[in-house]
């Protein structure tokens, strides 16, 4: 019995697991949300609010998926709830926008993006693409998606972390190296932050993972943030 890497075996999970995700385009999109900047250190995160941020506050907005909204966990386990509360012990005064819909395509995200827009973002980490490849779509289509919403941010004067995903194997290899790649090329093109991988050190951590072997955990976002951190930081200012 052929018996594959658990990398693999995890990128495997992921694919079934973001295009059951994916079946949710056409549903009502649920609320998009972001956390609040009452927090003090010692105390739990606070529950997502849209009350528009204070004159002191700049704006960080994650942007993306299933991966960004923080399916199967609490609000504040979520991975822009817990950067709203590194953020604060940390001494920056930010307020996190949870813009993450489950099953969400490149092409959903263009049409999204003047929304994101709409509360003045300083940064955005964008996390897009992956439910575009697990679907096959044409990696063209998808690219000439992320590269107008990149564009679109850095017009409206938002600095942009993008992350990037992996596929598993079976898609091919020239897919899945081609679709790898496109994120690379795209943040070297627009001279814009880049995150290798999103799941950095969470994929394939049976402890960091959900049951369904994917979507991460509130611990396994703890350590995606750990994992954005020294990009995210160099940006920010108090």
């Amino acid at each position: 019995m052929l018996v594959l890497p658990r990398t693999v075996c995890c990128l495997a999970l992921l694919a079934v697991s973001l295009w059951a995700c994916d079946q949710q385009i056409g549903k009502p999109a649920p609320k998009i949300q972001g956390t609040s900047v009452d927090a003090r250190p010692g105390t739990k995160s606070p529950p997502p609010s849209n009350a528009a941020p204070r004159p002191e506050e700049r704006v960080l907005v994650a942007f993306g998926d299933s991966l960004t909204a923080g399916l199967g966990v609490s609000p504040e386990e979520s991975y822009p709830a817990r950067l709203q509360e590194k953020l604060l012990l940390s001494g920056y005064r930010y307020r996190v926008v949870n813009a993450g819909v489950s099953g969400d395509t490149t092409a959903g995200g263009v049409r999204r993006v003047e929304w994101v827009l709409k509360s003045t973002p300083d940064i955005v980490i964008l996390e897009l693409g992956a439910n575009d490849g697990l679907r096959g779509l044409n990696l063209t289509e998808t690219r000439a998606n992320l590269e107008q919403i990149i564009r679109r941010l850095l017009a409206g004067g938002a600095r942009v972390i993008l992350a990037g995903m992996k596929l598993p194997p079976n898609y091919g290899a020239d897919y899945t190296k081609a679709f790898q790649t496109m994120y690379a090329d795209l943040a070297r093109r627009h001279d814009v932050q880049f995150i290798p991988f999103f799941l950095d050190g969470v994929a394939a951590q049976i402890d960091l993972n959900q049951a369904d072997g994917i979507h991460p955990t509130g611990q396994g976002y703890a350590v995606v943030v750990n994992g954005l951190w020294p990009i995210v930081e160099p940006l920010l200012k108090k």
